[in-house]
């Protein structure tokens, strides 16, 4: 495999920067209106407990998602393209319909979450959600891949809203670095729930689907891949980092002052008398583009498996004459998931639950697939996994397969 290297590196940044996309746009639409409300209910219940479980979950995310980006770039193809050629019909039914059921109500928590935070900021959501339907409708079916990818790496930045929350909650910065490097476990039903939902909402089967079509639709090569695989890096090291600043922010104010809360809404609310309206909008204007963020990108990661899975035109650089379904699709999400959010009296809480449920069934087995596939002599050539790579992908599939487990026996 080729390598950056040191000495050319100010050349080598250009190149850096015209690859870097997928893997940044993925980790931090992994932080979506849910990951906040996650990360907003651990910080506030444990303190800086899970901290320690953000540095391990980064390691396993840098694995996963290098995977599905070698994959894409070796084959040009999506995963449930992929699945379709090597395993049949039946897997390919069962991953797509697991991935268009868990990323339906994960799609809605975006729009949930999204109107959560325009009202926040004193907009209400049958003003902001429509607004933001038609901006996603417009960015994806009008723009070209490289300006929606432009446009979603902007909405990335809702990352430095996070970070200056925390900074300014004034955290003891002694005892958050103990907490990441000293692990401490609780064998308490509530706790391990809260540590797989933690691990859940980080490490996702549509999270491996979309970077993978957005590497193969992007057109990677492996002549380019080790900047792709810098991007993977850099993508789940930031967008942990803002995991670990969200639980940061919470835990220096809310389980300081003995508040808990279970969504980040409560969360930001809960903030204004502790750390003041600064903290308090920054909190918001950070649920804000996280949603965007995610609603823009979950759609797509469903639209890819789809299209994949029976063949159809798609991409975003193709014209909605060209990949009509693909357009179709998109736009059916998007306009779902935000209808649903402005009906007064549907409760989201199921559906959420039900997408997470689907989430949990699905990883374990997308996970074994894609180790079958990345050790494909005859489809991944020499770019085939490394031994210490296959080590570390089978440790992490057991491990989430007995999550998984656990997370319906506690249930």
């Amino acid at each position: 495999m080729a390598k950056l290297k040191p000495g050319n590196i100010w050349r080598q940044i250009p190149l850096f920067l015209a690859i870097l996309g997928p893997g940044l746009i993925t980790a931090s639409a992994d932080n979506d209106a849910s990951g906040i409300a996650t990360y907003s209910m651990a910080g506030s219940v444990y303190g800086y407990g899970f901290l320690w479980v953000i540095l391990w979950v980064t390691f396993g995310e840098v694995v996963v998602q290098e995977m599905a980006a070698r994959m894409g770039a070796v084959t040009g193809k999506g995963l449930t393209d992929l699945i379709r050629e090597r395993f049949g019909v039946r897997w390919t039914m069962f991953i797509m319909l697991g991935l268009v059921l868990a990323n339906l109500g994960t799609t809605m928590a975006q729009f949930a979450g999204l109107a959560a935070a325009a009202e926040l900021l004193g907009v209400s959501r049958y003003i902001a959600v429509p607004i933001a339907v038609a901006g996603l409708y417009f960015v994806v079916l009008r723009l070209s891949y490289k300006r929606v990818e432009k446009v979603q790496l902007v909405l990335c930045l809702y990352a430095f809203a996070y970070i200056a929350s925390a900074i300014i909650a004034r955290p003891p910065w002694g005892e958050v670095l103990k907490k990441v490097v000293v692990p401490e476990f609780h064998l308490e039903r509530h706790y391990i729930l809260a540590l797989l939902a933690t691990v859940g909402t980080t490490m996702t089967p549509w999270g491996c689907a979309y970077l993978q079509a957005s590497v193969a639709d992007k057109g990677v090569t492996v002549k380019d891949y080790p900047y792709t695989r810098a991007d993977v890096v850099f993508g789940a090291v930031t967008g942990n980092v803002v995991s670990a600043f969200v639980i940061i922010c919470t835990a220096a104010t809310l389980f300081a002052a003995g508040i808990r809360v279970d969504t980040a809404e409560k969360a930001a609310l809960a903030l204004a008398p502790l750390a003041g309206e600064q903290a308090k909008l920054l909190f918001s204007v950070g649920l804000l583009g996280a949603s965007l963020l995610a609603a823009s990108v979950l759609p797509l990661a469903t639209t890819y498996a789809v299209c994949e899975a029976f063949g159809w035109e798609r991409g975003i650089d193709r014209t909605p004459k060209e990949a009509p379904i693909f357009y179709g699709l998109y736009t059916v999400q998007i306009i779902l998931g935000g209808a649903i959010v402005l009906i007064p009296t549907l409760p989201l809480f199921p559906l959420m639950w039900l997408s997470q449920v689907a989430n949990a069934v699905l990883l374990p087995v997308v996970m074994v697939l894609m180790l079958l596939l990345a050790n494909d002599g005859e489809l991944m050539h020499n770019w085939r996994n490394k031994r210490l790579t296959n080590i570390l992908a089978i440790v992490l599939a057991v491990l989430v397969t007995i999550a998984t487990v656990a997370m319906f026996v506690g249930s």
